[in-house]
């Protein structure tokens, strides 16, 4: 089935659908970005018969030690396929060999009141997830729990946003 939510654009709800992961630890003093392709996005395509989250879940399990928490942040249509950003947050002690670099803040890639943002940087996603990590560090009781002192102490850095779509004319 094919929906035309914008013209000249169909999108195949049953076509293709990436998950881009974004492995996070905190080593006490600063936030870092690491994971197993280093400190990048790790793009894993999915299948129809597994759900994203699983997948993301089992495979960062798989590659990483002590997954502490595994959250979707946001989507995005790119490249042809739904793209379903994640963050992983693992202890500071399981970044191994793994390389890294301390997060950096961004500016968010900001839309109009009908269009997406014409470019997103892979910074801009970061800095939503991490936003939104800040909201639900302070909104969700098991993410609270979850995440270390040293994490909620770097969140309150972050404005707490959900969901900030439209921008303001």
């Amino acid at each position: 089935m094919v929906a035309e939510l914008v013209p000249g654009l169909p999108i195949d709800i049953l076509g293709p659908v990436r998950a881009e992961v974004f492995v996070v630890a905190h080593d006490g003093t600063q936030a870092l970005l690491t994971g197993p392709d280093g400190p990048q996005p790790w793009h894993i395509e999915t299948s129809n018969d597994e759900h994203p989250l699983d997948l993301v879940r089992a495979m960062a399990t798989s590659t990483m030690a002590d997954i502490q928490l595994v959250h979707s942040t946001s989507w995005r249509w790119d490249r042809q396929s739904v793209v379903l950003s994640f963050l992983v947050v693992i202890a500071a002690e399981a970044i191994g060999a793994m390389d890294r670099i301390p997060i950096r803040r961004a500016d968010l890639a900001r839309s109009t009141a009908h269009q997406a943002p014409a470019e997103i940087g892979s910074n801009q996603i970061l800095e939503h997830a991490l936003r939104h990590l800040a909201w639900l560090a302070r909104e969700d009781e098991v993410v609270a729990a979850t995440l270390s002192e040293a994490w909620k102490t770097e969140l309150m850095t972050y404005v707490p946003s959900p969901f900030q779509q439209l921008e303001k004319t």
